[in-house]
């Protein structure tokens, strides 16, 4: 039986703090190390919630440090002194925890790649990354709230996190939540379910930082609203950072309340488009940096050019190049093997599509003049295959979104991404439009 010296405790304190900063708590002091006997480590703690919570949470990290401080193998486990749960003289008593509710976890899963210099800043996406920027810098001073929003891919969660390891950087002691809008929406019903309302309120209204992604998953939920928007309130009075991403405007997402909708345009709205080609090509050397590939020229062009409105996608194509390529003993990427990966054949990529052409089989297929699909009627007779139009456009050419819109009557962009969303939730919603939308591509794949 060994007493563990107070140099190796400081020592494993010292690396939870620092390698485990989501976890830690400011009455970590008031732990004692115990024995260290046949590889097992006991830690005394002052009471029952303290024990709770180290158990739920700290198993793994406490034991990362002893073994990182004593260079063995070794297993902590946790047992209540309740002599420890007495207020030393002259000292602060430390912050009670919040009351809990079972599903409680208050552990930050972040992607350690998802920080700002590893974002890629062009023309699409210049004011999200600087608002985020500024957030991160001076949180609950501007921008507050800052709303998000773009389609799936484009970048809103690498911005969300990259806020959040900036802040913790500069201040690991801030209270930050960072978490999908279907997490409190879970969180919100568990807490109902158990009685446990106190302690869910407790939790994300003494923040310093709340990032809700995905907000619009708030729409057709009448009672989750009603309780974000008192925890909208509270933060905000208090002038504690709100950050919030979604796929539309606050004004877009359905059956949201209106008072909802006027406190998320309280402070700035600001827009993520789908990258431009150089923008693009930016994102891919990028990740070949990250992951140490090497890739030619004319590969980076052939990536960038064929796919368009997500990075996602970019990074999966990254990913099958050099899966590929290892396949076939770790050969370089050329670009008949950058056209497999991409599903085309060596004789290249296929033809490109000219939005002159889908008016053309549109107007066709729905029976509709040109002159109608680039006027000002709003008619449902016109204005559906005018979306249509403008969704195949988006999907099939590598035209900018304002250019699309120049197309049909000098309309901007964001009448663009209304009509692609608009589109792509009849096509999985419809299977008889479904249907004949990828006809209608088949048409002007094989013309």
């Amino acid at each position: 039986m060994n007493e563990l010296s107070d140099v190796v405790w400081s020592d494993i304190l010292g690396y939870v703090r620092t390698q485990h900063r989501p976890i830690a708590r400011a009455w970590f002091g008031q732990l004692q190390a115990g024995t260290l006997e046949q590889g097992r480590l006991t830690i005394r703690v002052a009471n029952e919630a303290q024990l709770s919570y180290l158990r739920e949470h700290c198993v793994r990290p406490f034991i990362e440090g002893a073994q990182a401080a004593t260079g063995h193998l070794v297993t902590v486990e946790f047992s209540v002194s309740p002599e420890l749960d007495v207020e030393p003289v002259g000292t602060q008593q430390a912050s009670p925890e919040p009351p809990r509710f079972e599903g409680e976890s208050v552990l930050l899963h972040l992607n350690p790649d998802y920080v700002f210099e590893n974002f890629v800043v062009g023309p699409c996406n210049r004011l999200a990354h600087a608002s985020c920027v500024a957030v991160s810098e001076s949180p609950g001073a501007v921008y507050n709230p800052l709303f998000i929003h773009g389609s799936a891919g484009l970048g809103k969660t690498h911005l969300l996190q990259a806020i959040c390891q900036k802040v913790l950087d500069r201040s690991p002691s801030t209270r930050v939540t960072y978490m999908s809008c279907e997490t409190f929406v879970n969180h919100f019903i568990e807490a109902v379910e158990k009685g446990a309302l106190h302690g869910f309120r407790y939790r994300y209204r003494h923040v310093d930082l709340l990032i809700v992604d995905d907000i619009q998953f708030l729409a057709a939920r009448e009672r989750t609203q009603e309780e974000f928007f008192h925890t909208f309130n509270t933060l905000y009075q208090l002038h504690k950072q709100i950050v919030l991403s979604a796929d539309c405007r606050p004004s877009e997402i359905p059956t949201l309340e209106e008072r909802l909708t006027s406190r998320f345009n309280w402070g700035l709205v600001a827009a993520i488009d789908p990258p431009c080609l150089e923008t693009r090509m930016a994102i891919i050397r990028k990740k070949m940096k990250m992951r140490d590939m090497d890739l030619p020229e004319d590969v980076v062009m052939l990536l960038a050019s064929r796919i368009k409105s997500n990075t996602r996608e970019l990074e999966g194509a990254l990913s099958r190049l050099r899966g590929i390529a290892a396949l076939e003993g770790n050969r370089p990427v050329d670009i008949a093997l950058a056209r497999r990966a991409l599903g085309h054949d060596d004789q290249g990529s296929p033809r490109h599509i000219h939005i002159q052409e889908i008016m053309s089989v549109v107007t066709e297929r729905f029976g509709v003049k040109l002159s109608d699909l680039q006027g000002r009627r709003r008619s449902r007779s016109i204005a559906l295959p005018r979306q249509v139009c403008m969704y195949l456009a988006r999907e099939l050419t590598g035209h900018s979104l304002n250019e699309i819109g120049g197309f049909f009557g000098g309309r901007d962009h964001t009448t663009v991404l209304h009509a692609h969303k608009l589109v792509e939730q009849r096509r999985e919603q419809d299977v008889s439009f479904r249907s004949r939308l990828e006809q209608i591509e088949a048409a002007l794949r094989q013309s």
